[in-house]
């Protein structure tokens, strides 16, 4: 059996560190808002006659062999940890040989090994005829990279992977549940510049030094994710009525925000742009996941997306093309 797979990878608006539980239940109305963009990871996986396992990465250049799946399960450490442990829990009857690929570049932000999590997830899931629904392979994806990092993680960057679109992501006592953001992605795109600026060279917010922190009743963490909260429910409320001026604005609270309560999370470069890309026809900025580098995104107004880019590349960093991935994961099956 053959089975090729791909989901795509996020960007998101605002809400993140607020998806960690337990964080959110002290928060009315918390959400996360976020949209999949078209940079997507890739699985694809054949079954062999024999009971060897080949995992191997293209985008990282990695491989690594076992004898079998026990022999896998039995190994305390690992070349490929996220291909070896989602292997490890689905557990076909065959051997497969793993090849993957992320479109999106080193430490960009934009939750890379979520979405090949999700990708893997639903393809494993369907060679190992689990019958899991689309939220189970959710759940168990965001266990196994608990378990990788070895800290607790955040829901919201499965969700654009498993539907593709906008999102909002609401968080309360009964749960999670995804809804889908309907505005123009056309729209979004060319009001869009969606900038790489390098590999971090630090880990920028340590979401289980903040987890810590709120649970150990730190005042100004707490009020500092009301705040958090607000901005999201805001920004979610700007986005479905196409409100582009004051989502800028939200973006650039959000950042202004993030920026004075972890300074690690910029660089010079960031701030060069955050700072020189508002007189060009931005109106608002933000980086993605954790910052240090990585991946950011900026809102401009209509007409200056070129103007824009052509500031960011004189700075020195690179524009990545991209869209609205109006799908989420996709699992092709052949004999």
């Amino acid at each position: 059996m053959l089975l090729v797979a791909k989901s795509p990878c996020r960007v998101d608006f605002a809400g993140g560190t607020l998806d960690i539980w337990p964080l959110y239940l002290n928060h009315d109305h918390a959400v996360t808002v976020n949209f999949a963009v078209n940079l997507y990871t890739h699985a694809r996986i054949e079954s062999r006659s024999d009971k060897k396992i080949i995992l191997e990465t293209r985008d990282l250049g990695g491989r690594e062999e076992f004898d079998s799946i026990d022999h896998l399960a039995a190994t305390k450490k690992f070349k490929l940890p996220l291909l070896a442990y989602a292997l490890r829990w689905y557990r076909p009857e065959t051997g497969v040989h793993i090849v993957t690929n992320s479109e999106a570049p080193a430490g960009a932000g934009i939750s890379g090994s979520s979405s090949l999590l999700i990708t893997l997830g639903a393809a494993l899931n369907k060679l190992s005829r689990r019958g899991y629904s689309l939220e189970k392979i959710r759940e168990v994806a965001q266990n196994i990279e608990a378990q990788i990092i070895q800290v607790p993680t955040g829901c919201q960057d499965y969700y654009p992977a498993m539907y593709g679109s906008v999102s909002a992501i609401e968080l309360s006592c009964e749960g999670i549940a995804r809804k889908e953001i309907k505005l123009p992605h056309q729209e979004l795109a060319d009001r869009g510049v969606l900038v790489y600026t390098g590999k971090p060279r630090n880990s920028g917010i340590n979401n289980w030094e903040v987890n810590k922190a709120y649970i150990d009743g730190d005042k100004t963490v707490r009020r500092n994710f009301d705040k958090i909260t607000s901005i999201a429910v805001a920004m979610r409320s700007a986005l479905e009525q196409s409100n582009w001026d004051e989502a800028g604005r939200l973006l650039r609270e959000e950042w202004s925000f993030r920026r004075k309560n972890a300074p690690t999370i910029s660089t010079d470069l960031l701030d060069a742009i955050a700072e020189k890309s508002r007189k060009a026809g931005a109106k608002g900025f933000k980086v993605c996941g954790a910052g240090g580098g990585g991946c950011c995104f900026l809102l401009v107004e209509k007409g200056a997306k070129e103007k824009v880019s052509q500031l960011v590349r004189d700075l020195g960093a690179q524009v990545l093309d991209f869209a609205i991935a109006p799908k989420g994961v996709q699992v092709k099956v052949s004999a």
